[in-house]
C-alpha cells in the first residue's frame, strides 16, 4: 500500500529577481506531443513500475498516434468569424459535440484501429479493437462523442480508451491550426482551445516562462497559464498541500485542496524536463490510490486512467 511522503504546504518559490512573462496559451505540435509521450511511457515502464505492461502498451499507442498523422485528411476548423466570436464571449474556439458526423474524426479512429495491428496489448483492448473494426460508423462516432463529453459506459471502458486516443489525435490537430493570439481565457480549469479539462499542470523552465505553471488539456494538448497556488476545482488559494508518495518521484506531486477535498497532479519540468503531464499522471497512479483512500477526489481528467 503506498504511503505519503512529507506533504509540503507551499510550492517552491520563484528565484529572486526572476521575471517571467508567460503567454496565455501554447498550442501543440502534434508530432512532438505523441512522440514525447511515447518515450516517457517507455521510460516509466523501464523504471520497474508495477504498471509496466500497461505503460508499454500506452507507449506503443502513442507511437501509433504519431505514425498515423501524415496520412490523415486535413481537419476542418470552424469559420474564423465563429472562432473570434467564441473567444469574445469567453468560450473555447473548438466545439465539443457532433463528431459522430465528422468524416475526418471517423477516418482518424479507423486509421488508429488499423495501425494497431501487431501491437502487444491487454486482452480486453484487443477484443475491443476487434469489436470496433466490425462496428458501423455510427457506433464508432458515438464513442467519439462520449469521449468528448467525458462520458464512460462501464461496459465499454476499453473501447472508450481507444476512442479517446483517436480523439486526442483529432483534437490536437484541430488545436494546432488555431491562431494562438486570438484565444481568450475560458476559466482556470478549462482549455481555451477546446474547453477540455486539464490532465495535470506543470511548472516549466522555459525561457521567459521559468517557474510558471501551465495546465495541459487532456484531449488537445493545448497548454494554458494558471497562477501557481490555486485549486483548479474551486479556486481556493489558501492552505493547499502538495502531496507525494514515499519513494516515488519527488517532482510529481498532487496539489490538494482542504476546502473542496479535490486534487490535481503537478509535475516540475523546471527540475526534470523529461516529465510529461499525461504520462507521469498515469505513472504516479500510486498517488491517486493514496489520496482517494484518504477521501480526496480527483479533479483532472486522464482518458488513459479510465477503469483505474
Amino acid at each position: 500500500m503506498p504511503r505519503a511522503g512529507s506533504p509540503s504546504a507551499a510550492p517552491e518559490p520563484m528565484s529572486i529577481g526572476e521575471v517571467a512573462s508567460p503567454p496565455l496559451a501554447i498550442l501543440p505540435d502534434p508530432q512532438t506531443v505523441f512522440t514525447t509521450r511515447a518515450r516517457r511511457f517507455a521510460a516509466l515502464a523501464a523504471n520497474g513500475s508495477d504498471l509496466a505492461p500497461y505503460l508499454l502498451f500506452l507507449s506503443a499507442l502513442c507511437d501509433t498516434q504519431a505514425a498515423i498523422l501524415a496520412d490523415l485528411p486535413a481537419v476542418d476548423l470552424p469559420p474564423e468569424d465563429a472562432r473570434k466570436r467564441s473567444s469574445e464571449h469567453g468560450m473555447p474556439q473548438l466545439g465539443r459535440s457532433g463528431l459522430a458526423g465528422d468524416d475526418v474524426a471517423l477516418a482518424t479512429f479507423d486509421a488508429l484501429l488499423a495501425a494497431l495491428d501487431g501491437t502487444e496489448m491487454p486482452a480486453a483492448t484487443q477484443e475491443a479493437v476487434t469489436r470496433l473494426r466490425k462496428a458501423d460508423a455510427a457506433t464508432r462516432g458515438g464513442l467519439l462523442d462520449d469521449a468528448l463529453a467525458e462520458e464512460v459506459d462501464p461496459g465499454q471502458m476499453a473501447e472508450t480508451v481507444l476512442a479517446a486516443a483517436a480523439l486526442q489525435v483529432h483534437m490536437t490537430r484541430m488545436a494546432a491550426g488555431l491562431d494562438v493570439d486570438t484565444l481568450a481565457r475560458v476559466s482556470n480549469s478549462a482549455c481555451p482551445a477546446c474547453g477540455g479539462a486539464p490532465v495535470a499542470s506543470a511548472v516549466v523552465g522555459r525561457e521567459g516562462m521559468a517557474n510558471t505553471r501551465f495546465c495541459t488539456c487532456a484531449l488537445c494538448a493545448t497548454e494554458w497559464h494558471v497562477v501557481r497556488v490555486l485549486c483548479l476545482s474551486c479556486g481556493n488559494e489558501r492552505g493547499l498541500v502538495f502531496n507525494s508518495v514515499e519513494g516515488g518521484n519527488e517532482n510529481v506531486k498532487a496539489e490538494t485542496c482542504p476546502k473542496c477535498l479535490s486534487y490535481t497532479k503537478i509535475v516540475y519540468q523546471n527540475k526534470d524536463s523529461a516529465l510529461d503531464p499525461l504520462a507521469d499522471d498515469v505513472g504516479s497512479l500510486a498517488l491517486d490510490i493514496l489520496l482517494t483512500g484518504e477521501g480526496k477526489s480527483r479533479f483532472s481528467l486522464n482518458p488513459f486512467l479510465i477503469g483505474y
